[in-house]
């Protein structure tokens, strides 16, 4: 059977159209041959989110971004809408995250779905609850950009201030400072160099001379006999604690005085009945002494 030229090109054509479409849907993707279950999610920014953006699961690509609808009159703005395979049940709690997808600034969605028994999942074509993660850039712009702001800050005051002080006299007086204590060490210099050309001399000779003195002292003392010397003191030291003891003792009479309380007793009631005898005597002296030339009389 024969085929007219119009037909074979006619077909021809067709398996082109449909081999260019699988190859951009390829390239992009898809899967044509697999269905799918298409969701929304509503957001205020969508932050370089666009049309054919992935869709993961945990890092795994799922799906694609097919179409996104705005109107700015609303809060939430952008109305995404993605399909995922269709073998991917969305149970409810399933977040959908707006991220960061890669260092360039691109972004992508993705499904966090929980860990969970629950049967209630969501239907083809709901609306999920969406939440915006932030990226790398986010953070930087908060944090890094933030810091940076407040350093270049400091930095001006800095430089004000280093301004300020260049435009007043504070640096010419600090300068004059500088100067004074330049001349000061100058001249400082100068007396420690006589000193040292002058004076040290006569100081280093009386050093030598005072160590000479050292060296003869410590010849004389490796000189002593300091044996016979530490017996000599032993022996003081034993004989006073002998004489110590022996004025403990009440053997003898310094002992007896220092511990007999009845001998100090006798000798001082002695030295009393003496001392007024000789008071007595001093007193009356004829009463102990007769000597008459012309014979006895009595004292009256």
């Amino acid at each position: 059977m024969k085929y007219s030229r119009e037909l074979r090109v006619g077909i021809l054509a067709v398996i082109t159209i449909f081999l260019i479409y699988f190859g951009f849907n390829f390239l992009k993707g898809i899967n044509i041959f697999s269905s799918t279950n298409t969701y929304y999610g509503n957001y205020k920014a969508i932050k370089g989110l666009t049309e054919q953006s992935p869709v993961y699961v945990k890092g795994y690509k799922v799906g694609l971004v097919d179409k996104i609808r705005y109107d700015f009159r609303k809060d939430e703005s952008f109305v995404v809408e993605f399909s995922i395979n269709k073998d991917i049940a969305l149970p409810k709690g399933t977040e959908l995250a707006l991220i960061q997808d890669g260092l360039l600034g691109g972004a992508a969605l993705q499904l966090n779905i929980p860990v969970t028994d629950s049967k209630d999942v969501y239907a083809r074509r709901d609306t999920l609850p969406t939440v915006v993660v932030p990226g790398l850039m986010d953070n930087l712009q908060e944090g890094l950009l933030s810091q940076l702001s407040t350093a270049v800050e400091r930095l001006d005051t800095l430089i004000y201030n280093v301004n300020s002080q260049l435009e007043g006299d504070y640096l010419k007086s600090t300068l004059q400072n500088v100067d004074r204590i330049s001349a000061d060490l100058k001249v400082a210099s100068a007396d420690i160099k006589r000193v040292m050309e002058n004076d040290m001399p006569g100081i280093v000779e009386d050093a030598k001379g005072a160590m000479s003195g050292m060296n003869k002292v410590v010849s004389n003392v490796e000189d002593v006999d300091i044996a016979a010397t530490i017996d000599k003191v032993d022996k003081v030291v034993a004989e006073l604690q002998q004489f110590s003891a022996a004025l403990n003792s009440k053997d003898g009479t310094i002992g007896l005085l220092m511990n007999d309380d009845k001998l100090y007793n006798n000798i001082n009631e002695t030295v009393q009945s003496v001392d007024s005898l000789v008071v007595d005597l001093k007193a009356h002296p004829k009463r102990y002494i007769n000597i008459s030339v012309f014979g006895n009389k009595k004292d009256k």
